[in-house]
């Protein structure tokens, strides 16, 4: 059976650069996936996003849904999103059996410097920039971003490199599901 791995972190702190490598190690492998990048999708189901609590319960439920089709059809799923919330996640918990979270941790300070310099598709631009004006939902600032409480596989973005934390993870990948 396909496993969906759900990459949680603030944003800017490495999962979409990070899960692109860990796609890649994998693949290398002969193991396929796929990966649904949250700022892609929202693209499509808010086209104009407001951020609010409401809309985010719609569109986290959405890709928990989006990984359980996926996997139900044995494809291999990297979920690419914040989620600040650990409901979010928890939901995909119990929607799919093979899950697992994984954590790309960084400190605030580091996530900022990285969000202000990348140049990512489909990510909004300038994230913390907006972080404490009225109505902004940015997690980790003003709203909380709930990190994962016992996540299967947790990195270090801020002391490890790219290259370095996706061998891991794709290491502890086929440790928990074998080369799917």
């Amino acid at each position: 059976m396909a496993w969906v791995m759900w990459f949680t972190g603030l944003p800017g702190c490495g999962k979409t650069t990070i899960a692109m490598e860990v796609k890649e190690r994998l693949q290398e492998r002969g193991i396929k996936v796929k990966i649904l990048q949250l700022d892609e999708i929202r693209r499509v189901i808010t086209p104009e996003p407001r951020y609010t609590e409401e809309e985010r319960d719609i569109v986290y439920a959405s890709l928990a849904y989006m990984g359980k089709i996926l996997a139900e059809e044995r494809i291999n799923v990297i979920i690419d999103a914040t989620a600040n919330r650990r409901r979010y996640r928890d939901l995909a918990r119990r929607l799919i059996p093979n899950f697992a979270e994984v954590f790309i941790r960084a400190p605030l300070e580091v996530c900022m410097d990285r969000e202000e310099k990348r140049d990512a598709a489909f990510s909004p631009k300038g994230i913390y920039r907006r972080a404490g004006r009225r109505d902004a939902t940015i997690p980790g600032v003003d709203v909380p971003y709930e990190e994962p409480i016992s996540p299967e596989i947790l990195v270090d973005a801020a002391r490890s490199s790219p290259l370095e934390s996706s061998s891991h993870i794709a290491d502890r990948i086929i440790e928990l599901y074998g080369a799917v």
